[in-house]
């Protein structure tokens, strides 16, 4: 599942659960979900975070790494 597609999941999840009419069961499957799918957009954006820190170029061309 791409980032994009993962923070669309995120979003539906969150709609559903604002719903008043979500059974007990369907909304604690919802959340674990919505933790998981978290969990794994927080991992892409540190990944990302880490290869643009990398892959900052200087105006020489050489690259190095940025904080």
């Amino acid at each position: 599942m791409t980032f994009e597609q993962t923070l669309s999941r995120l979003e539906q999840i969150a709609a559903s659960l604002d719903r008043d009419d979500l059974p007990l069961e369907e909304a604690l499957k919802l959340f674990e979900e919505g933790i998981t799918r978290l969990r794994e957009a927080s991992a892409a954006l540190a990944d990302a975070d880490g290869k643009v820190r990398t892959l900052i170029e200087q105006s020489d061309g050489v690259f190095e790494a940025k904080e």
